[in-house]
């Protein structure tokens, strides 16, 4: 029951949070054509270095937070105190939907000694309400294209509010979950658990972590990643 619960208050967040965010997808939508083919990195990459390439939309750029405040730099600070000898590099773009990263993951791709892709991408289909197949297909590809270079996947899924309907909305929901188990990559089911709902955790239009909850999803990411890791 208290699962149950859950489920529903996350599924009223996802709601006004996309509500809201809707008034912006134009502009992101512009900042990811203008940015597609030149990914950000956090500093003093070096190619000699097994790189972790966090490919995705504003969660993973780190949109309205420093670069230091992001996911991948938080990673980057983590493995590094942990004992992991990695290069995390980020290749988030705002506004990105899974044809946008489709579009260019072969050039993320040919970056040297890339071992494993964080994919986080389909937010911003659910956003403009692109058809589950398309998102899927797009997705399946750029799972197949890191596969081809044998880089290992962390895929992220995402969840759907229920003003979309409810066969899209469990069409959105399960594709994720198909995903990983028809490609056999890990699965990370729900990137801001324990940061969506808490005001306290995200910024002013309450669907971006702000710098504690960035915090709290890089630990998501880590515990998921973990397994996947050599030293």
């Amino acid at each position: 029951m208290k699962s149950h619960f859950r489920a529903v208050f996350i599924l009223t967040f996802l709601f006004f949070a996309f509500l809201f965010s809707s008034c912006d997808v134009s502009t992101a939508t512009k900042q990811s054509n203008a940015n597609a083919k030149k990914p950000l990195a956090t500093p003093q990459i070096r190619s000699d270095k097994p790189k972790i390439v966090a490919f995705g939309d504003s969660l993973t750029a780190g949109f309205g937070l420093l670069e230091k405040e992001s996911y991948p730099y938080l990673l980057q600070e983590k493995l590094q105190a942990e004992g992991f000898d990695y290069e995390v590099v980020n290749a988030g773009v705002s506004g990105d939907t899974s044809i946008g990263g489709l579009e260019r993951i072969d050039w993320v791709l040919e970056m040297d000694n890339v071992q494993i892709l964080i994919l986080e991408l389909g937010a911003n289909d659910l956003l403009r309400r692109m058809p589950v197949s398309n998102m899927k297909k797009n997705l399946a590809q750029i799972i197949e294209k890191a596969q081809a270079k044998n880089v290992k996947i962390l895929f992220c899924g995402m969840l759907a509010p229920t003003n979309v309907g409810a066969q899209y909305q469990r069409d959105y929901q399960m594709a994720f979950p198909d995903l990983a188990s028809e490609y056999k990559v890990a699965f990370l089911p729900f990137l801001l658990e324990n940061v969506a709902l808490n005001k306290d955790l995200n910024q002013a239009d309450g669907i971006h972590p702000n710098a504690e909850g960035s915090r709290i999803m890089t630990e998501n990411i880590y515990k998921a990643l973990k397994p996947m890791l050599a030293k």
